[in-house]
């Protein structure tokens, strides 16, 4: 590598942080310590997982909030679910040095929709056990969610996530009232009017889920602060 691209490299690692999505989930099966820890072997900064309770209290890592076979994870103990969920400790354990991004699951649409969040003491607890502050973010589409984190230890970084088209000073209009310091905006709302107005609120911004290399750089010289892929060996070598 000559001294040019050193300086690009550098430049856009410092400034865009690559976050796997669910780990290396192109590479591995999602939500998994073998995506996790993927994560990391090709590149990533970070890593974006998802968490929901299950009928026992625990907290697993999964994305959706149905089994295979229609179970509600919700409705499930943790012993019955498929063997490669992991539980958040282990699933954080598995990110090694990297920052981790919780997504609580718990949608306002969901069958198992939790008005109470009654899991977020148990995943804050979680997390700072396992992480220090400037390497957790909470997110969630449920703004009860980030705020019940935001309440318990306003010290942690919360993140509202959103797939809205309301125009950007709508969505972080939203963020900012509830005191919250990041977005994670859907990659299709996101123009330079779109970060420009995240900045001007002193937002980080993630997008997601980014997987073609120049809509990265793209997002990068826009000044994202970072990119959720599912590719994060791509995403390294891109924003060199």
């Amino acid at each position: 590598m000559d001294a040019a691209t050193r300086i690009v490299d550098r430049y856009y690692r410092t400034m865009t942080l690559i976050i796997g999505h669910r780990g290396a989930s192109a590479a591995f099966t999602e939500n998994t310590l073998a995506a996790f820890a993927g994560a990391e072997s090709l590149g990533a900064d970070w890593v974006e997982l998802d968490v929901q309770a299950t009928k026992d209290g625990k907290l697993a890592v999964f994305h959706d909030v149905e089994l295979a076979d229609g179970r509600l994870v919700a409705d499930t103990a943790f012993a019955d679910l498929p063997d490669e969920v992991p539980e958040l400790a282990d699933a954080i354990a598995a990110c090694g040095a990297m920052g981790v991004n919780i997504e609580i699951k718990n949608e306002p649409t969901s069958e198992s929709f939790d008005p109470e969040h009654k899991m977020v003491p148990a995943v804050v607890e979680v997390a700072l056990a396992h992480l220090s502050r400037d390497k957790c973010l909470i997110s969630s589409f449920d703004m009860g969610a980030v705020n019940a984190v935001r309440d318990l230890d306003p010290r942690i970084m919360t993140a509202l996530i959103t797939q809205d088209d309301v125009g950007p000073e709508v969505s972080i209009g939203r963020v900012t009232a509830h005191s919250h310091r990041a977005i994670n905006p859907w990659d299709a709302l996101v123009t330079p009017r779109w970060i420009a107005a995240a900045k001007e609120a002193e937002l980080e911004v993630n997008v997601w889920t980014v997987d073609d290399p120049d809509r990265m750089i793209e997002l990068a010289q826009m000044g994202v602060d970072g990119i959720i892929t599912n590719v994060p060996d791509l995403a390294v070598q891109a924003l060199r």
